[in-house]
């Protein structure tokens, strides 16, 4: 018997199963993340820019694109509590600050390597980043100084605290789940999640739960209810609960990045999308956000 909730999201879904896409960039999409209190979109592209949009009813208006970044920006992330700031990690071997009331870098701290992850602490103290090295800093969100850094024996993919900002999860190219105390960064447990690389990890609202996804085209749900995206043509959407598909967003190319909006059922994401059909070596660069109403 489905739940009140299965059949609630379904019946929602029915009725709000638009995508729409916007553009974004002039390549491929790297990176999308919702502000904390879901009235913006930022997105960071090979490109070497990073974009923010406005959601205004069913549509994702541009606010501004933020220069500056000399390679990549292959992934960003808002301040846990400030919508207004959001911090962006690339291959330049540097990490930026934004502020989007001044639309300027309010802050670049130069790193020993080039970046591809980053994550901010609960607690909006710490901004940890991880590079293709195997090395994640720790730097303070405030000084802008490296507090920490740890040189990892494995090849680490992504990064995350828990929700009470006391422990530090990391997903690796083993199929590993590895969980160190924080601050100590002592080692507490390693999860033998995935046969195959395990390449991100994801915490609900909650805290009380994660999911990883990986290589292997299998989603890990620790007690969590999330979506994950993988290099099928389509978008997963389940309940944890019972395992039971609540959506499938079809997609014409694999997905990279996706992010739900942090009040609504709105997916934004992006795809290895290309620009026409007579040009298919050209990225489209564009961010989708699925949910809308079917008569929007």
């Amino acid at each position: 018997m489905a739940s009140r909730y299965y059949q609630e999201m379904q019946e929602s879904f029915r009725g709000n199963n638009k995508s729409r896409e916007f553009p974004a960039h002039t390549a491929k999409v790297h990176s999308v993340a919702w502000s904390c209190d879901g009235r913006r979109l930022a997105s960071g592209s090979f490109d070497k820019t990073a974009s923010v949009f406005l959601l205004e009813k069913d549509r994702l208006v541009k606010e501004n694109n933020y220069r500056g970044h000399g390679d990549s920006v292959d992934q960003l992330c808002w301040h846990p509590t400030n919508p207004d700031l959001f911090v962006t990690a690339s291959g330049d071997k540097t990490v930026r600050i934004w502020d989007v009331r001044t639309t300027k870098c309010i802050a670049t701290v130069n790193t020993k390597g080039e970046n591809i992850n980053i994550c901010w602490s609960p607690d909006g103290q710490t901004i940890a980043v991880g590079n293709k090295d195997d090395v994640v800093t720790f730097i303070d969100a405030r000084s802008h100084r490296s507090r920490a850094e740890e040189q990892f024996k494995f090849e680490v993919n992504e990064i995350s605290w828990s929700n009470d900002n006391d422990m530090f999860f990391l997903t690796n190219g083993n199929g590993c789940i590895n969980i160190l105390s924080y601050p100590e960064l002592k080692p507490i447990q390693s999860i033998n999640a995935h046969p195959s690389n395990c390449i991100c990890i994801k915490f609900d609202p909650t805290g009380k739960h994660f999911a990883t996804g990986s290589a292997d085209a299998l989603v890990s749900l620790w007690s969590v209810e999330e979506l994950v995206s993988s290099e099928d043509h389509f978008i997963d959407i389940a309940e944890v609960e019972t395992g039971e598909k609540l959506w499938e967003v079809q997609c014409d190319s694999p997905t990279f990045t996706v992010a739900w909006h942090p009040k609504r059922p709105l997916l934004a994401y992006a795809c290895d999308d290309k620009e026409g059909k007579y040009d298919s070596n050209r990225e489209a660069g564009t961010v989708k956000l699925f949910g809308l109403p079917n008569d929007s």
